[in-house]
């Protein structure tokens, strides 16, 4: 399927718009090519390519809304789908909390896309995997990985006049790594924009060195310990925070950022002195859409800075309610750091616990985002700048509040989903007992 483009998006939305009979509308068009391959016990299991796109259609008399949507583009269905809207939005109740849609606005592109990853081919995917799967058979491994591919765009328009349009790609590798015996596993996940940066290879690599090093896996005891965790696992924990920054979460109680007595915790130092993380959809390592919730423009924001709570994300009811600036949620996180990487932090790691990734993680406390999971995938004991040994898997309690005011160092941040984050080394990492999972 052909991407639209930008005219072609504007031309579509335009028809829309002018076939509502409602007071005000709202439409938008997405869709795009997606791709994949799948392997499991080195061998491709599934393959194959999808298209698809959809219109959406807002109508509105007064407060009262409906929405419908279609992702069938004749002339009959698109008609069809602006009526059940304007139905919908008549049979809807009044919404006490119902904001008019934003007019005109300036939305300033972002690097996004990627002409190498859009022409992706069956073939590539297939290099991928053999990438993966030949290295793993010649270390006596298992391996069972997932590429995904993506070229997307989408445009939204309404009655008053603002119009956006945003296109993207995304390329997505991950891979666990088994020996043969079933004894040790191994992990490597990387992601990019541009397919051309994205290395599968050395993915693989290091989930296969992990997996044979994880063999004999010794049990030691639960506790607290100094812990080096690489990006993917610090991203899994960390990703139950970033939803809390919200101001009327905050406002209403209802997240750790709640201040006793009513309001916020904004300005206030909650995290240690190392901590600044900031979005910017504008970072070619990690780019993101121009406009966030309610087509509000996006802007580089500072969330924490030096561990001091700078930002909130506000919705333009709430913002109208309490005098604020309607602000978009995370576009991205980018999270400062050092320099060097993960082995840069073993070699300086007097006694601690390497920990690759986590997972089943669940929330366990929401006023102090404490979470509990388990570690997999390649967990050892690092004693004078040295891997030891494999341990048994632990599970943990934890917070990433606590975690964030733990930091004893962090190397530089690397690509993980849409952030970046450092390899960090963390004290008093709470185990609280052992996982006979491999």
């Amino acid at each position: 399927m052909a991407l639209l483009d930008e005219a072609q998006a504007r031309e579509l939305l335009t028809r829309v718009i002018a076939m509502s009979r409602a007071e005000v509308t709202s439409a938008s068009v997405s869709g795009g090519d997606q791709g994949n391959i799948r392997y499991a016990r080195n061998t491709v299991s599934t393959a194959g390519e999808e298209s698809n796109q959809s219109l959406n259609v807002s109508a509105s008399f007064g407060s009262r809304s409906g929405s419908s949507s279609t992702n069938e583009f004749t002339p009959e269905s698109i008609t069809a789908c602006v009526r059940r809207a304007e139905e919908l939005a008549r049979l809807a109740p009044e919404d006490p909390e119902y904001m008019s849609p934003l007019g005109p606005q300036s939305y300033r592109a972002t690097p996004a896309w990627s002409d190498r990853t859009a022409a992706i081919t069956p073939e590539d995917r297939a290099r991928v995997a053999a990438a993966s799967i030949l290295p793993a058979k010649a270390a006596k491994c298992v391996a069972a990985g997932f590429l995904s591919d993506g070229a997307r765009y989408t445009a939204q328009l309404n009655s008053l006049g603002r119009f956006g349009y945003h296109r993207s790609t995304s390329s997505n590798f991950s891979v666990t790594m088994r020996t043969d015996d079933e004894r040790g596993s191994g992990y490597g996940v990387d992601n990019a924009t541009d397919f051309a940066e994205l290395d599968a290879a050395r993915a693989s690599e290091r989930a296969i060195a992990k997996a044979v090093a994880s063999r004999s896996a010794r049990a030691i005891e639960p506790g607290k310990y100094t812990v080096i965790l690489e990006p993917p696992a610090s991203q899994e924990i960390l990703g139950f925070l970033w939803g809390a920054f919200n101001a009327r979460s905050a406002d209403e109680g209802r997240s750790f950022l709640a201040k006793k007595g009513g309001g916020n915790r904004l300005g206030e130092k909650l995290f240690g002195e190392e901590v600044t993380i900031r979005s910017d959809p504008w970072d070619p390592r990690v780019p993101g859409s121009p406009w966030g919730a309610d087509g509000i423009p996006q802007e580089a924001t500072t969330w924490i800075e030096n561990g001091v709570v700078k930002n909130l994300n506000n919705s333009r009811y709430w913002a109208e309610k309490h005098g604020g600036r309607a602000t978009p949620g995370m576009a991205n996180v980018i999270m400062s750091g050092g320099q060097g990487t993960v082995d840069d932090l073993i070699r300086t790691t007097e006694r601690g616990i390497l920990v690759t990734r986590f997972w089943y993680i669940r929330s366990v406390d929401q006023q102090t985002v404490l979470v509990t999971g388990l570690t997999r995938d390649g967990t050892f004991y690092v004693e004078n700048g040295k891997i030891q040994h494999a341990v048994k898997n632990f599970r943990f309690n934890e917070s990433p509040v606590i975690m964030l005011n733990n930091i004893d160092a962090l190397a530089a941040p690397v690509r993980v989903g849409n952030a970046m984050i450092p390899p960090m080394r963390v004290r008093d990492f709470t185990f609280t007992s052992l996982s006979d999972a491999v």
